[in-house]
């Protein structure tokens, strides 16, 4: 009974503890709360979400979420657990009475049970390997969940005594579909039953309405590159049998039943599919037949939500240049039409029948303001903020995030976000800092710039920076065309139109030529790394996990498929491209003074790559430095790791742009 006061103590002190600063530093950025997984309640007046913040000590650093639960007014919001670990993926029990969740209190992640009244939440699965996603049953009884295979004893014995060499590629471990009742029987256990034993992975899963079987999808392997080979089959829980419902050349994913049962929407690629992603909304009976295709939607990557109560429409959100639309398919007509659009970042949007009536339930955040959830029922303006976890920091000011627009050398538009310094005059020329996102099919949106990452935008701005945001041709949010229109020409045109967007803003008065820095991460990082080698223009530069060198690169990254994809063939066919278009080819002459900041164990863009840059530029005496993020991933996923690169970021403009 005294957690909430407890934890209403400490949210009062850390607000007035951001409130005593008027500054922004990478400090404070990490204190900028992530929320996620916003789920209605089936009577529709409650949300349950969770809440992750960083928790660093003299041994911890690491982020950790909890589970929050607050009425759809907004009045009562309470944290639900406490734990040391994380609990996250909260799902209502269809009555409402209970909330199922995953946490990994015991190493790896397992399967709770809360009542929703309050009280100690229960382990319920006890597995060796982790559980992924789960699922309710329609009538409560049954929880469905995705578990990898687990090691073989033997495997477990040869762990122990170091003799643990592997094959590459060889058993792999496949995750399998399983459900277990919700009671326990008459012994005291819960039987996890296998539902899937192929060699298939399975990535998604969605019950049948009424219970008897679910469809899910499911690709070749458990590795990152298998992606295209996503089908979808159905299991029926009577008897096992499993039967493919949607297995083409193309990639086909997210399947979502019907009300009523009779249809599955899903997600499926252009065939064969592309890493420049083009998918559309298939509508398929359930019992199997020929798809309806619906129209291409604006950006072609429907993140599939709802049907609506009626069946006659399918809901999705999908982003429309820096803000996000939600849309409404007509399965009958054909059709797709916008619902609504904000220049906002809305992610996570979950729907939850309510009768006749949907609810929904999201997370929203604008350049200027920070992530917060937002509950109710759609129409009528109904739909309003229900949480303050974050309204310490809102009240902070920050840098004007604007849309500028401007044209590339070929004519063709392009879009970005400018964020100016706090308090600035209009006339001013300062110091500029072009940052380029990853992909290259990634996007730059009206996200909150306080929040936390390894470029401290919302610090930068505090500083006197203004900062340019560009969605160059590959972009993601401008539709299929755009996103494939760099296709081969890595550093072509897509540099000319970050290059003309810097022209823009000097244009504008608002950027002195003499001060311009850029940066960027992976892709953003392959950009930064070739700008160097293009121009002299620069004072300094970030390149985060660079990809440097395209042929070296698909030799050891995790998704060897990749570049070969984006540039129509492998190096050994076309040697001459994958050098024109490579950094380390164009290296030499370079004096750009640059930072280079990399994951030690990164797989995605291998931490090879940033000592290759690393070494060139030093032979050459130019000045560089760079820093090894021990532990970390492609990106940097640890409070202290994120706090060095934000802040050798920062200490690198501030030498050289100041």
């Amino acid at each position: 009974m005294k957690r909430p006061a407890i934890v209403m103590f400490i949210s009062i002190c850390l607000a007035f503890s951001v409130a005593g600063q008027n500054t922004w530093s990478p400090e404070m950025q990490l204190k900028v709360k992530a929320l996620g997984t916003p789920r209605m309640s089936p009577d529709g007046t409650r949300v349950v979400y969770t809440v992750t913040d960083e928790v660093m000590s003299a041994d911890k650093s690491e982020y950790v979420s909890q589970i929050w639960m607050v009425s759809i007014d907004g009045r009562d919001n309470l944290q639900l657990t406490f734990a040391d670990k994380s609990s996250s993926n909260p799902k209502w029990s269809p009555d409402g009475n209970w909330v199922a969740f995953t946490s990994t209190r015991k190493d790896r992640s397992q399967l709770y049970l809360m009542n929703a009244r309050g009280g100690e939440a229960q382990m319920i699965t006890e597995g060796k390997t982790a559980v992924g996603d789960f699922d309710w049953s329609p009538d409560g009884k049954w929880i469905a969940l995705v578990m990898s295979d687990s090691k073989s004893d033997d495997e477990e014995k040869n762990d122990k005594g170091r003799n643990d060499f592997r094959w590459v590629d060889d058993n792999p471990k496949m995750a399998r579909l399983y459900v277990m009742p919700v009671q326990k029987d008459a012994n005291g256990k819960r039987e996890l039953r296998k539902l899937t034993n192929d060699n298939r992975s399975v990535t998604g899963i969605d019950w049948a309405p009424d219970g008897a079987r679910i469809a899910f999808s499911h690709v070749l392997n458990p590795r990152v590159d298998s992606w295209p080979t996503s089908d979808i089959s159905v299991v029926d829980l009577a008897n096992g049998n499993v039967v493919p419902l949607a297995a083409t050349a193309a990639a086909e994913t997210s399947p979502t039943y019907s009300h009523d049962g009779k249809f599955v929407a899903y997600s499926g690629s252009d065939g064969p599919a592309r890493w420049a992603q083009s998918n559309r909304i298939h509508i398929v009976p359930s019992a199997g037949g020929t798809p309806k295709v619906l129209p291409l939607s604006h950006d072609g990557q429907p993140n599939l939500i709802s049907w609506t109560p009626d069946g006659t429409k399918v809901m999705f959100s999908e982003g429309k240049g820096v803000g996000t639309s939600l849309y409404e398919a007509d399965v009958n007509a054909g059709k797709i039409a916008e619902a609504d659009h904000q220049d906002a970042v809305i992610s996570a949007p979950q729907m939850t029948r309510l009768g006749n009536a949907v609810g929904i339930a999201f997370v929203r955040q604008t350049a200027n303001l920070p992530p917060e959830v937002y509950a109710g029922r759609p129409g009528g303006g109904n739909i309003g903020q229900v949480t303050q976890i974050n309204a310490a920091v809102a009240k902070m000011p920050v840098g004007k995030t604007e849309v500028v627009k401007w044209k590339s050398k070929d004519g063709r538009e392009i879009e970005g976000l400018l964020t100016y310094p706090v308090g600035y005059a209009s006339g001013t020329k300062i110091p500029l800092i072009l940052n380029i996102h990853g992909g290259p099919a990634g996007v730059f949106q009206q996200s909150y710039i306080g929040s936390r990452g390894v470029y401290p935008i919302a610090t930068f701005a505090s500083k006197g920076y203004a900062v340019l945001r560009p969605n160059p041709r590959g972009s993601s949010a401008y539709g299929t065309e755009f996103r494939r229109a760099n296709q081969k020409d890595w550093g072509g045109m897509d540099y000319h139109d970050v290059m003309t967007g810097v022209d823009h803003v000097i244009a504008m008065g608002v950027a002195d030529p003499n001060r311009l820095g850029v940066m960027g991460w992976s892709y953003g990082g392959y950009m930064t790394s070739w700008i160097i080698t293009q121009t002299k223009r620069f004072k300094a530069a970030s390149a985060g996990a660079p990809v440097t060198n395209l042929m070296s690169m698909n030799g050891v990254t995790d998704i060897p498929s990749f570049i070969p994809d984006y540039f129509g063939g492998h190096a050994w066919d076309l040697p001459d491209v994958y050098s024109k278009h490579s950094a380390m080819f164009n290296i030499k002459g370079v004096t750009t003074p640059t930072l280079i900041q990399h994951g030690e164990a990164d797989v995605r863009v291998p931490i090879s790559q940033g000592y290759e840059l690393y070494n060139a530029l030093k032979a050459q005496g130019v000045p560089t430095r760079m820093i090894v993020l021990p532990r970390q991933p492609h990106g940097p996923n640890e409070p202290k790791m994120q706090l060095a690169a934000m802040q050798s970021n920062l200490d690198w403009f501030e030498k050289y742009l100041k």
